[in-house]
């Protein structure tokens, strides 16, 4: 437990920002999960919509260094795979 006025105050902090980026987190695995559900239903006007959407919100959690930008290239890399695989089929 903290015991310094300036733990505590870390510590509140700290409590803040996990609950802060949860959030951000949950909202950004939606959205992926929106783009593969577009992909897994044969939809690839959806998936590509829902690709348009994901994309700037992954970048966003990088900015914000809630996933590391390799996690963020690698992720909007496979979804991309997988929207130009159902185009081409």
């Amino acid at each position: 437990m903290a015991n310094t006025a300036q733990a505590k105050k870390r510590a509140k902090q700290a409590e803040k920002s996990r609950i802060r980026n949860a959030g951000q987190r949950s909202n950004l695995r939606t959205f992926i999960k929106k783009v593969i559900a577009a992909v897994r239903a044969g939809d690839s006007e959806k998936a590509q919509a829902a690709l348009k959407i994901a994309v700037p919100i992954i970048d966003s959690a990088v900015n914000k260094g809630i996933i590391h930008k390799n996690k963020a290239s690698r992720s909007k890399s496979r979804l991309n795979a997988k929207v130009k695989a159902i185009a081409i089929a």
